[in-house]
């Protein structure tokens, strides 16, 4: 839906003078009931409120955008007003608020005013858009300036490709960016490529496969005239279509870090060309990535489909457990389902966090082998957790998360070599390969593999818990310090992917001390620089203070990624002060015994922290102590 489907003139004010926000809240209220799509006031407005209670929706820059999903809208729609002397709405820069978008969407209506919020937020970003915004004369003409840069930054059709006639008019490079939680990088290298395509001139298209699944996605038509693509991901997309192309495929982090250099290798006719064999990343464009690179991917690529089912399922288990906390039943051996609510949140989350590791089998076998990997990953992922059924024959020890790995590895290599072996059959029978002959002999053999493995792996696995329940205070103490401190080193990286895919394991395990220190270590570095720029302003440039404030947002949600431009920027002294800051964050964590059963979300699952209230003191000290150390070893800015 576009942001001008929801605007109309009766729901747009312009060189409005509201005198406080209670005020403000008001006459965008009466703008949306104006707009008819409101149908008890009252109700919107008390959605309104309660929406700013949990935090004002300035998000700095000027701008304000406050909105609520209730029961008294009929209707998705939005209103607008500008305040050209500005209003305190107690935005995050304390800076008065003048530019007001108010979003109203239907208690049944789905998701669709944070699919608004998104695409206002981006085009917001653009400081000559504001301004325009803000000297718009009447109501036609703000609408028109929407409708453009809307219409610029999100065409309702593709872009037309007129290679075959020679004109300069179709696209160029295309780019595909996904990283493996699709949250922050993927849309950080997406805007970076845009940003440096329009910098060098360069025609550019880019489909992004975040968390909510591929969008912009790219035609057969805009593939088939393009000069190449570029592959910047840290999971694996779909690669068939690149068939014969010339492909760039690098780093999702490389997207963001040097955009411009890979639209020139493109432009200058530097890339391989790409020829698909069937598996996701066997291709002759990879000739130079390193094994470990590759092995890395795949791990990603299982991360990346796990995540859903480690979130949600941790969530609602730590609900359960935070309802019989406040019912005051007592933290015995059904701790958790001991009132009704608590039970039903317990077994829901209980069903999703028992699919966590053969999802993330099955996918790491996908991404090897393609859709024959799948089957024989998710199965032996599913037999790593269910040592009793082997019981006759590999002993009564599930081999948990490290035998899932295993098996994803082994049931995607596996297949491979069966694919490999079955190329000698008469073509005959290549449409009863994929069906037949691929899933019985991979499943045969992954159940066999299995039984052998399960009983090692389950002892590495179970002397692993063993060893971090018997940790002392110093112990854990330096565990949480080191764990903090990798979620600093690469922020999004290798090594801060270790480090909560080891928090996720150790979650499964019953061992949730270890998943608290890891998320909040990855919270201290956006934390830190936001706390940076409001503080010491002269030691950073003009952008980076304005930019500074979203990192309060990034880092309180656990979205690491948003210290990475100020890392990439100045890394020798922006990396040692965030990894100083989160180590001590993850250490004091350990030491004051919080606990985490919840692998994601950041503040807004503190709820179920076990002494929460120590938990953000330790979140406190580690963000000040990072803050200190980047004023200390941060030189002054000379735009400052």
């Amino acid at each position: 839906m576009r942001i001008v489907d929801l605007l109309n003139r009766k729901s747009i004010q312009l060189n409005a003078a509201p005198k406080s926000k209670s005020e403000a809240i008001d006459m965008l209220v009466d703008l949306q009931v104006k707009s008819g799509n409101i149908s008890d006031r009252e109700e919107y407005k008390k959605g309104i409120i309660a929406r700013e209670e949990h935090g004002s929706t300035a998000v700095g820059e000027g701008i304000a955008i406050p909105h609520a999903k209730n029961k008294g809208v009929k209707a998705a729609s939005l209103a607008a007003m500008t305040v050209p002397n500005g209003v305190d709405y107690e935005a995050l820069d304390d800076e008065p608020s003048n530019l007001f978008f108010m979003i109203a969407a239907p208690e049944g209506g789905g998701d669709v005013h944070l699919d608004v919020l998104s695409k206002l937020m981006t085009i917001l970003m653009d400081e000559d858009f504001r301004a325009r915004l803000l000297a718009a004369k009447d109501q036609d003409s703000f609408l028109k300036i929407i409708d453009d840069m809307e219409t610029e930054k999100y065409p309702d059709k593709p872009q037309e490709s007129t290679a075959a006639n020679g004109s300069d008019n179709r696209i160029r490079v295309l780019a595909v960016t996904a990283c493996p939680t699709g949250i922050a990088h993927t849309y950080m290298a997406a805007e970076a490529l845009e940003k440096a395509g329009k910098k060098l001139g360069v025609s550019i298209k880019v489909e992004t496969n975040g968390s909510g699944g591929a969008k912009n996605i790219l035609t057969k038509e805009e593939i088939e005239h393009c000069d190449g693509i570029i592959i910047a991901a840290d999971k694996n997309v779909e690669m068939g279509r690149f068939d014969g192309k010339k492909v760039i495929i690098t780093k999702v982090s490389d997207g963001i870090k040097i955009p411009e250099e890979l639209i020139k290798r493109i432009e200058a006719g530097n890339a391989p060309v790409y020829h698909h064999t069937g598996a996701n990343t066997e291709d002759s464009s990879q000739e130079a990535e390193s094994f470990g690179r590759k092995i890395y991917k795949h791990l990603m690529n299982g991360v990346s489909n796990m995540l859903p089912f480690t979130v949600a399922g941790g969530i609602f288990i730590a609900l359960a457990f935070l309802i019989d906390t406040i019912a005051g039943a007592p933290q015995d051996g059904n701790f958790g389902t001991h009132t009704a609510a608590a039970s039903f949140f317990k077994t829901i989350g209980g069903f999703a966090f028992n699919f966590m590791v053969p999802v993330l089998a099955g996918y790491i076998g996908k991404s090897i082998a393609d859709r024959p990997g799948f089957l024989v990953g998710l199965v032996g992922g599913y037999l790593a957790t269910t040592g009793s059924t082997f019981a006759s024959v590999a002993g009564d020890v599930p081999s948990g998360f490290l035998g899932a790995l295993f098996a994803g590895f082994a049931g995607g290599f596996l297949m491979l070599g069966i694919e490999k072996l079955c190329d000698n059959m008469p073509k005959a029978l290549n449409g009863i390969k994929p069906v037949l002959i691929y899933p019985l002999a991979g499943l045969g053999i992954v159940a066999v593999i299995m039984c052998a493995v399960n009983p090692f792996m389950g002892m590495i696995n179970t002397g692993l818990s063993d060893l971090l329940n018997s940790m002392g205070g110093s112990s854990k103490i330096l565990l949480g310090c080191i764990l903090g401190g990798m979620m600093s080193i690469d922020m999004g990286g290798p090594f801060n992917k270790a480090a909560y895919v080891f928090g996720t394991a150790a979650i499964a395990s019953g061992n949730y001390d270890i998943m608290a220190a890891v998320m909040i270590g990855g919270m201290v570095p956006p934390i830190a620089i936001a706390l940076s720029t409001t503080f010491f302003k002269n030691k950073w440039s003009a952008d980076e203070r304005k930019s500074g404030v979203v990192n309060y947002i990034m880092g309180l949600s656990f979205i690491t990624e948003g210290a990475i431009p100020y890392a990439a920027s100045d890394p020798l002294r922006v990396i040692p002060s965030c990894m100083i800051g989160a180590a001590t964050a993850g250490g004091l964590s350990m030491a004051f015994g919080c606990t985490l059963m919840a692998p994601h979300g950041g503040i807004f699952v503190f709820a179920v922290v076990g002494n929460w209230a120590m938990y953000l003191v330790s979140l406190a000290a580690g963000s000040i102590i990072g803050m200190l150390m980047l004023a200390l070893l941060k030189k002054k800015k000379a735009d400052a």
